[in-house]
């Protein structure tokens, strides 16, 4: 059972010395092993965070009902297929380990696999900024010094709490998940409660006048595209157990755990999201303050609503924060012992955490809390940035999967062609594509700033190996990036796009 392959006897014999090692010879002590129910507390641990919570005014700034059924059409479509593509591929290639990452590699190349890791990393550092800018926005109401999260004193508050959560991953896996187990629990329970509210306060000649979006310029699909990057956020996590599959006691598990995590957790999002409408007029929940799901209560029942969604919120952005940060420690971990980062990355301490993977998680993090002090709305960039910075690696994965499903392949688990993956993994791919679209060329851009640098550590990597730098192929996607990087650096400094 241990991921050493040795008995168990030789391993707890010489287990202390393989502990001791960990920290200074690059050599991980025997894997924690997680059952299903665990993996699909990280897919909805990792789900429900600070997104649900601003659903509200983010799709009533955009549309009406009718938008938003759509949008959750296509979004509950689009994911349920990338849901799909992960749990294929968890169980024909059970030899990959770290989800996305590795099926891009797989799939297209050490490079792109390269991309692909830190492109997921990086949107897990963005996104966890989002919870703690949520959490102080919040906290806000009461407490005017920290404004909308983005202050110098919430940035302050949320540092602290930043590396406060270093520190307690750091004792370890199994305590972290333990605890995500609870938390995930617990903040399902006022979401729950919202939406049973919403419905015994619902007025359907709020929701009727809400239906069409007369409000809003533009055409229906123009509406609709406006708010896909916010269904992206809230479905980022769906990959969860993948990610963490080297974890799982079954690999059969790492699948089942992402399809029920994702169908609990859609069938949440829509509720609150439609169950909204039917309390006030939507350019009244355009203009309500994050987190917007606070104010629709406060209107149906009162300021105990506001007060309870706002404890309830903090306890969910704290449970989605650990398993993001784990996840994106996992991710780099994983891609150094595969010789894509540098080797210092897959260093783990005696109790199975990749410390110096978890130390560059928390870094980003805290560079990008301080860069979005200086955003005109710090919230919905981030928010957005981390959606777009996920897309690359979404839509590498898909195309594996349509890889594995049109040609036989030895590696593959019956090494054969299957119609159904072929057409889940062209859908997949397909959705992944118009969310680029509709995430529009500012934040593709600013994806690119980050991306083109980070190839820094390709190169340490491959001079750690004494290997040639890039393949022709591999100089061609460096050019984009390098391209993309200078245009959006440019673009920035003559104001023709903004944070």
């Amino acid at each position: 059972m241990m991921h050493s392959g040795r008995n168990r006897s030789a391993t707890q014999r010489d287990g202390m010395s393989q502990a001791a090692a960990s920290d200074t010879d690059g050599e991980s002590p025997p894997t924690a092993k997680l059952p299903l129910f665990t993996l699909t507390a990280m897919v909805v641990g990792s789900m429900v965070g600070a997104g649900v919570f601003s659903l509200p005014g983010r799709f009533a700034e955009e549309t009406g009902v009718a938008g938003a059924l759509i949008a959750w059409a296509i979004a509950g479509t689009g994911m349920l297929m990338l849901a799909f593509v992960f749990q294929s591929l968890a169980v024909r290639r059970p030899d990959l380990d770290a989800g996305v990452y590795a099926y891009a590699k797989a799939g297209f190349g050490e490079y792109l696999g390269f991309f692909a890791a830190f492109g997921y990393w990086a949107s897990t550092c963005v996104g966890n900024v989002t919870y703690w800018v949520l959490i102080m926005s919040t906290i806000g109401s009461i407490w005017p010094g920290l404004g909308d999260g983005d202050t110098a004193l919430a940035v302050v508050l949320s540092s602290i709490g930043l590396w406060a959560f270093y520190w307690m991953i750091r004792r370890g896996v199994k305590e972290a998940t333990a605890i995500n187990k609870v938390v995930t629990v617990a903040k399902l329970v006022p979401i729950v409660i919202f939406v049973i509210l919403a419905l015994v306060y619902f007025r359907p000649s709020v929701f009727a006048d809400n239906f069409g979006g007369a409000d809003y310029a533009g055409s229906l699909f123009s509406q609709v595209r406006g708010t896909m990057l916010a269904t992206v956020f809230v479905f980022l996590g769906v990959e969860g157990a993948s990610v963490y599959s080297r974890h799982a006691k079954r690999r059969s598990d790492v699948g089942r755990a992402t399809v029920l995590g994702f169908l609990s957790v859609f069938a949440v999002f829509a509720s609150v999201t439609i169950v909204s409408y039917g309390i006030m007029p939507m350019a009244e929940i355009a203009e309500l303050r994050q987190p917007s799901m606070a104010g629709v209560l406060e209107e149906a029942v009162g300021t105990w609503g506001r007060v309870f969604i706002s404890v309830g919120l903090i306890v969910s952005v704290l449970g989605a924060y650990l398993a993001w940060t784990l996840m994106a420690a996992e991710v780099l971990f994983v891609a150094a012992k595969d010789d894509d980062m540098p080797r210092f990355l897959r260093r783990a301490n005696a109790v199975d955490v990749p410390v110096p993977a978890l130390l560059m998680t928390s870094l980003l993090t805290q560079v990008v809390l301080i860069a979005t002090s200086f955003s005109d709305d710090a919230f919905n960039f981030a928010l957005n940035l981390t959606s777009a910075l996920s897309l690359i690696p979404y839509l590498l994965a898909a195309g594996f999967a349509v890889r594995i499903g049109a040609r036989a392949d030895p590696l593959t688990a019956g090494g054969r062609t299957s119609r159904r993956e072929f057409v889940v993994g062209v859908v997949a791919t397909l959705y992944t594509a118009f969310l680029l679209y509709a995430a529009g060329l500012k934040f593709v851009l600013v994806s690119f700033i980050l991306y083109a640098p980070a190839t820094a550590l390709f190169v340490m990597a491959r001079r750690e190996q004494g290997r040639r730098l890039f393949s022709p192929g591999e100089l061609v996607v460096l050019a984009v990036s390098v391209v993309g990087a200078v245009l959006g650096i440019v673009a920035l400094a003559a104001g023709w796009i903004s944070l």
